[in-house]
């Protein structure tokens, strides 16, 4: 059984929000081995990374993975970004489309009332999960 990861870098995200890309940038993928040890060994060049979220999966390969969520987020192309160093699944996220995320879901579920969101990264580890699981 994998499992579906998302990982954050706070290097990376500080040169990401330098190049204008925002601070909000996630790696995302799947693995069948533990993504600890994955993140270890670093992406981009970076070695801070961390996993925010994991989820286990079955059935699903990372290209189909990355291929439903690119539809849905901008995944930053590593051949544009020298800095990325052929690192697949980086994706950028923007503050008002997690909220907006949030809102809806608590509408959905039926949680009502006007509530202040302050995001954590955990948030948007589950945004992107969740996208890329749709």
């Amino acid at each position: 059984m994998g499992s579906i990861y998302v990982a954050r870098s706070a290097k990376l995200a500080r040169w990401a929000s330098d190049v204008g890309l925002g601070r909000y940038v996630y790696k995302v993928g799947v693995t069948e081995e533990d993504p600890k040890a994955l993140a270890t060994q670093g992406w981009a060049g970076e070695s801070d990374w961390t996993i925010v979220r994991k989820r286990a999966i079955e059935g699903v390969s990372e290209e189909e993975t990355l291929a439903r969520l690119a539809g849905k987020e901008k995944m930053i192309d590593p051949n544009l970004y020298p800095r990325l160093k052929g690192a697949l699944g980086v994706f950028r996220l923007t503050v008002p489309r997690v909220e907006n995320h949030i809102l809806v879901s608590r509408a959905l579920s039926g949680e009502s009332g006007p509530v202040a969101i302050k995001l954590k990264h955990a948030d948007f580890a589950e945004y992107l999960i969740h996208n890329a699981l749709r």
